[in-house]
C-alpha cells in the first residue's frame, strides 16, 4: 500500500509478520479469538434475541410500550455509543484489559437483567450491557488485525462474519427455545441468565489468552476525552430518533439528527487539529483510503437492509399470522444456516477475488429478497415459513459472501494501531444503519398496515421491497469501488 500523507504525518500499514512470541504461536491466536467469537456472539445475539421476549416481559412486568421500546432499543443505543471510544481505547491500553471488563459487565447486567422486577430495573441493566457490547466487540475486530495476516486474517475474518450473521439471524429461534423451555412467566429471564455462564468462561479464557498490549502500543497516550464526549453527543442525538421512533410523536424529533451531525462535523474538526500533536480517538485519515470508505459505507447500508428484514418477519409472523416465538424463529433459521455456509468459503477466498465478491453477495441477496416477495404474491398464511425457506436460504447465502468479506477489504489497510478505532468506527456505522434501517423499514411497513386496514402480507411485501432496494444501495457503492480499480488484499501484509 502506498504512504498516505496529510497534516498529521504519514501513515503506512503494519507489514510486519504475526508476533514471533512463542506466547502467541499459531494455535494461541486461534484460542484468543475462538474466545473473542464466542463473546462476540453473545454480545449480537441479544441485539435480536429479546425481540421474542416483549410479549412475556410486558405480562410479567406490566411494563409500557414506551418501556418495552427502550428494552429494545436502548441496548442498541448504548451500543453504538461506545464502539470508537472502546476500539481506541484497546489500540492504547490492550485489548486484554478491554475484552475483559466489558465481558465482565455484559455478565453482570445480564444477571440483573434477568432478576429484573420492574420495567425502569430492566431498561437501566440494558443500557449498561449495550454500553458493554460495545467495549468487547471491537477488541475483537482489532485483536484480528493484530495477530492475523494475509490468508489467516481473511479466514479469521470469515468466522467473524459468520458470527455476525448467525448471531443476528438466529436471535429469535433461541428466544423462542429459551422462553418454550422455561414458560411463559418467566422464560424471557432465561434469555439473559444463558449469558452468565458463557461471560464467566469467556473472562477466565480472555485473560488468560489474550494480548496485554499491541506491540509497541504507547500505554500512556491519552485518549482525547473532547473527542470522545463530541462523538459521543452527535451519534447519541443520531441515533435516539431512530430508536425512539414509534414513541416520541411529531415530527420535532428527527431536528436530532441534523443536530448530531453538526457535533459529528465538530468531531472531525477536532481530531483533525487533536492528531498535529497527539494521537486522535479516531484517525481522520483512515477516509482518505476508498476501501475503508466505501467499505463503511457497504456496511452502513448493508445492515440497514439486513436486519430490517427479520424485525418485519417477525412482526408478521406472530403478530399478523399468529405464530409462537418458536415457530418465528425456526422460520428464519434458513437464512442463518446459508450466511453461516457462505461466511466459512467467502473467508477464505475473499484475497483471491476481493471486493467483485461481496458485489456477488449483494446481488445475490436481492436475488433472495425478490424470491421472498413473489412466493408469497399468491401464498396461504399455513405456508408462509415452507414457501419463503428456499428464498431466504438463497439470501443468507448471499449475505455470508457480504459481511466477512467486507470487514476483510475494509480493514486490509487500516495499520494495526488503528485497528480497534478503525473497526469501532465501521461497528458505528452498522449499528446507525441498523437502527436507520428499522425505523425507514419499520415505518413503511406500518403505514402500509394502516392504509390496508390490517393487510399484514401487503405490508410485509412492500416493506421488504424497500430492504431490498436499501442493498442495491450497497451494491451499487461496491460497483463504483471495483470501477476505481480497486486491489485485491495482499496474501501477505
Amino acid at each position: 500500500m502506498r504512504d498516505r500523507r496529510s497534516s498529521g504525518g504519514t501513515m503506512s500499514a503494519d507489514r510486519s509478520p504475526p508476533p514471533a512470541d512463542t506466547e502467541y504461536d499459531n494455535r494461541r491466536r486461534w484460542q484468543a479469538l475462538g474466545v473473542g467469537l464466542v463473546a462476540a456472539f453473545m454480545t449480537l445475539l441479544d441485539v435480536s434475541i429479546v425481540n421474542v421476549a416483549v410479549p412475556s416481559i410486558d405480562r410479567a412486568l406490566r411494563a409500557t410500550p414506551s418501556d418495552l421500546q427502550w428494552v429494545l432499543s436502548g441496548y442498541a443505543l448504548t451500543f453504538g455509543l461506545v464502539l470508537v471510544s472502546a476500539g481506541r481505547f484497546g489500540d492504547a491500553r490492550g485489548r486484554r484489559i478491554g475484552f475483559v471488563v466489558g465481558v465482565a459487565l455484559f455478565t453482570v447486567t445480564s444477571a440483573l437483567a434477568g432478576l429484573a422486577r420492574s420495567p425502569e430495573w430492566l431498561i437501566i441493566a440494558r443500557l449498561v450491557q449495550g454500553a458493554a457490547a460495545g467495549v468487547v466487540n471491537p477488541q475483537v475486530s482489532g485483536l484480528i488485525q493484530q495477530l492475523f495476516r494475509g490468508a489467516e486474517r481473511g479466514r479469521a475474518f470469515g468466522l467473524l462474519g459468520a458470527t455476525i450473521g448467525i448471531s443476528t439471524a438466529i436471535g429469535p429461534l433461541l428466544g423462542g427455545l429459551l422462553i418454550q423451555l422455561g414458560g411463559e412467566q418467566h422464560g424471557w429471564r432465561w434469555v439473559f441468565f444463558v449469558n452468565v455462564p458463557v461471560g464467566i468462561l469467556a473472562v477466565f479464557l480472555g485473560w488468560r489468552l489474550m494480548p496485554a498490549r499491541p506491540t509497541g502500543a504507547q500505554n500512556r497516550h491519552r485518549l482525547d476525552p473532547i473527542g470522545v464526549l463530541l462523538l459521543g453527543v452527535g451519534v447519541t442525538l443520531v441515533l435516539l430518533p431512530l430508536v425512539q421512533r414509534q414513541q416520541w410523536q411529531g415530527a420535532a424529533k428527527w431536528l436530532l439528527i441534523p443536530a448530531g451531525l453538526l457535533f459529528l462535523v465538530a468531531f472531525g474538526l477536532w481530531e483533525r487539529r487533536y492528531a498535529r500533536h497527539r494521537p486522535p480517538l479516531f484517525d481522520l485519515r483512515l477516509f482518505g483510503l476508498r476501501s475503508y470508505t466505501l467499505g463503511t459505507l457497504i456496511g452502513l447500508l448493508y445492515f440497514a437492509g439486513f436486519t430490517a428484514i427479520f424485525f418485519i418477519f417477525t412482526l408478521y409472523l406472530q403478530i399478523g399470522l399468529n405464530y409462537s416465538a418458536l415457530a418465528a424463529g425456526l422460520a428464519i433459521t434458513p437464512f442463518a444456516l446459508g450466511s453461516a455456509a457462505a461466511s466459512a468459503l467467502s473467508g477464505r477466498v475473499v484475497t483471491r477475488y476481493g471486493r467483485p465478491l461481496v458485489a456477488v453477495g449483494l446481488l445475490v441477496v436481492v436475488i433472495g429478497l425478490g424470491a421472498v416477495v413473489w412466493v408469497l404474491g399468491g401464498s396461504s398464511h399455513v405456508s408462509v415459513p415452507l414457501l419463503t425457506a428456499v428464498p431466504f436460504l438463497l439470501a443468507g447465502l448471499g449475505s455470508g459472501l457480504v459481511i466477512a468479506p467486507n470487514q476483510t477489504l475494509t480493514l486490509s489497510e487500516v495499520p494495526v494501531p488503528q485497528a480497534g478505532s478503525g473497526a469501532g468506527m465501521l461497528q458505528t456505522g452498522q449499528r446507525i444503519g441498523s437502527a436507520a434501517g428499522i425505523a425507514g423499514v419499520g415505518a413503511l411497513f406500518f403505514s402500509v398496515l394502516g392504509s390496508t386496514r390490517g393487510d399484514w402480507a401487503t405490508a410485509f411485501r412492500h416493506s421488504l421491497l424497500l430492504a431490498a432496494g436499501i442493498v442495491v444501495l450497497a451494491l451499487i457503492a461496491a460497483v463504483v469501488d471495483i470501477a476505481g480499480g480497486h486491489p485485491r488484499p495482499r496474501t501477505t501484509s
